[in-house]
């Protein structure tokens, strides 16, 4: 059993078409205007470091509220911080877990159009996912999946949540109205190996499920069945989706590459080094622009061209970087630096 990766952040893509529609304006001082459409392959730069306390590792971003999330496990328990796109400031921390029962977590999603935040991880009793209220900034629910939860995204049009328990081979499906299980999808086993990354395209209701042997299975939200499995090789981690151009994009920890797929081809259609050892990787449709947090210690974000599969930039955060999501209205991508405790804030 092999488990690189603890974070993915696929959803960045997957939350911003699903809120598409939605456009606000803001001062021309401050983060862009969230209606701009920015080249973001060129030009990004460091716009801001937050300071958000020991060890953050999953990331993820609401484009609804120019709102983004990262959690922390530190002295078994676990903190959210909550970061305004606006100010670059943490406004509000929430606690999940207690030291006696703990919550590592593992990976964050947000449903914007719920304006709800899910945080998956491991706990004594096995492994859970929070649900947290964004208004509020409260717990309101916590939802037992399988055991090391690694892989999480939600549709924001069907509001259903999926997650990828790596050790029990198995995704939980969960009714965001319900907060309950309400199916159990066999992925993975075997020699097949243990599910990874999970990510999906609203548009189509596909999922994508990394999987360690070698391969990607997609699944229909339809029937909640596997439908196809493509071959990738290697060891197959975090993976994020475009809706607007229907790739697949995936780290390979083999390979030390990022993997290019077009599901309907069913194939790896092209293969894109990137330098140093790579952990998150998020996707952003208006630019077709593919962020990647890697190279450990040296702290780098390689930025590669969607259409021309080229890495057009490699820019310097802080140290050991892990999750990162994209705000795409706000031409903004966060970056949780793990052995800073800091998060960079990426932009144009």
């Amino acid at each position: 059993m092999k488990l690189i990766q603890r974070t993915t952040v696929a959803v960045a893509a997957a939350v911003f078409f699903g809120f598409a529609a939605v456009s606000t304006a803001t001062a021309s001082s401050g983060p862009p205007a969230r209606h701009a459409i920015a080249a973001m392959s060129s030009g990004i730069k460091v716009k801001a470091t937050i300071a958000v306390g020991p060890g953050p590792g999953p990331m993820a971003a609401n484009p609804g509220t120019n709102t983004s999330y990262t959690a922390a496990d530190f002295n078994n328990v676990c903190t959210v911080s909550v970061i305004s796109g606006t100010t670059y400031t943490v406004t509000a921390t929430i606690t999940l877990g207690s030291p006696e029962t703990g919550f590592d977590p593992t990976v964050i999603a947000v449903n914007p159009h719920t304006d709800t935040i899910y945080v998956a991880g491991l706990t004594s009793a096995g492994g859970q996912v929070a649900v947290i209220n964004g208004h509020t900034n409260t717990v309101t629910a916590t939802i037992a999946v399988g055991n090391t939860p690694a892989g999480l995204a939600i549709n924001p049009r069907t509001n259903v949540l999926y997650v990828a328990n790596h050790t029990e081979d198995t995704v939980s499906v969960i009714s965001g109205r319900t907060n309950t299980v309400t199916a159990t999808i066999p992925v993975g086993g075997g020699t097949a190996g243990d599910p990874e990354g999970l990510a999906l395209n609203p548009l189509t209701n596909r999922i994508y499920v990394t999987v360690s042997g070698g391969s990607v299975a997609v699944i229909s939200g339809k029937t909640n069945t596997v439908t196809k499995t493509v071959p990738t090789g290697g060891f197959p981690a975090a993976i994020a989706a475009d809706p607007r151009t229907r790739t697949i994009y995936i780290l390979n920890g083999d390979s030390n590459a990022v993997q290019v797929i077009k599901p309907r081809i069913g194939k790896v259609t092209a293969t894109i080094p990137v330098t140093g050892i790579l952990h998150g990787i998020a996707a952003d449709p208006r630019t077709d622009t593919i962020y990647v947090s890697g190279a450990s210690h040296s702290g780098i974000v390689s930025v590669i061209n969607g259409r021309t599969r080229k890495v057009t930039a490699a820019v310097k955060v802080g140290n050991n970087p892990a999750g990162i999501a994209a705000d795409p209205p706000a031409s903004t991508v966060y970056v949780a630096n793990e052995m800073d405790g800091t998060v960079s804030v990426l932009g144009p």
